[in-house]
């Protein structure tokens, strides 16, 4: 999993610390986790960037360093690259390809995004268990706002063909609460997730296993409840070892609690 996080900071003597997109003044560290079915997320790389930074800036070689560092530490098997959709760029993407990492990444409501949602059959909207769902054990469905369907979509359809890249897209909907009670509706209306994938799962499974990127945000409350909670120095260079010092003892951190049985513990 990857991400990115604005870390406050104060006085102006900070190297690098500047506003970003969040209107918070700061600097804006990548992040990236790797976590499998039955352990809690470790860190394989950290790297901090000036406030001012984009999401995405330099994302594509943080991906396939921590790619390198996760089969390093001695993950086999299938890998899957989550990211929100700041990271929906080719350039991330085509080094999750090129790395045999399978992808899966939230995508922007582009305009060939919502056409290709509006081409979607409405029979074929699947209800799924939803975290707030409810069970109605008489009919033996969840009683839920959200249901999800897929599609075949050519990804980064305005580059040249060679770099277009076909990908499943898979949506998520839910109906739009902002209805007034007293005057009903005279059609439902739904708001759209959606995300890219290469995934070889099913539906339902591509689908709660791409939510579950939320994982990293408790890393990162993790983080800014620790060392992170401040970058104490003026230096961008030491600020910058701070942030791996902070990676190092969270891992050693998570690997005692292993030791302990404390699994799922956070810190």
């Amino acid at each position: 999993d990857v991400d990115s996080t604005i870390n406050r900071v104060y006085g102006y003597a900070k190297q690098g610390a500047d506003y970003g997109y969040t209107r918070v003044r700061g600097l804006h560290p990548l992040l990236a986790t790797l976590s499998t079915p039955i352990a809690a997320a470790v860190i394989v790389g950290t790297r901090l960037r000036r406030g001012s930074a984009g999401s995405a800036k330099g994302a594509a070689s943080f991906v396939a360093e921590a790619i390198s560092t996760a089969r390093a530490a001695g993950a086999s098997g299938i890998m899957l690259a989550r990211m929100d959709s700041a990271f929906d760029n080719h350039a991330v993407v085509a080094t999750c390809i090129r790395a045999g990492v399978r992808f899966s990444i939230t995508t922007k409501q582009t305009r060939p995004v919502r056409t290709a949602i509006e081409t979607i059959d409405p029979r074929s909207w699947t209800p799924i268990a939803y975290p707030h769902a409810i069970y109605d054990h008489d009919s033996g469905q969840w009683i839920s706002d959200a249901e999800i369907a897929e599609t075949t979509s050519t990804a980064f359809g305005s580059r040249r063909k060679s770099e277009q890249i076909t990908v499943r897209l898979i949506v998520r909907r839910v109906k739009d609460k902002n209805v007034v009670p007293e005057q009903g509706e005279l059609f439902t209306a739904w708001r759209y997730h959606a995300f890219i994938t290469d995934s070889a799962l099913e539906l339902v499974q591509a689908e709660k296993q791409h939510r579950e990127h939320a994982i990293i945000e408790q890393v990162n409350a993790d983080l800014k409840d620790s060392a992170l909670a401040h970058l104490p120095s003026g230096s961008f260079a030491a600020n910058a070892a701070w942030l791996t010092l902070t990676a190092i003892t969270h891992n050693l951190t998570r690997a005692a609690g292993c030791l302990a049985s404390l699994f799922h513990a956070t810190a």
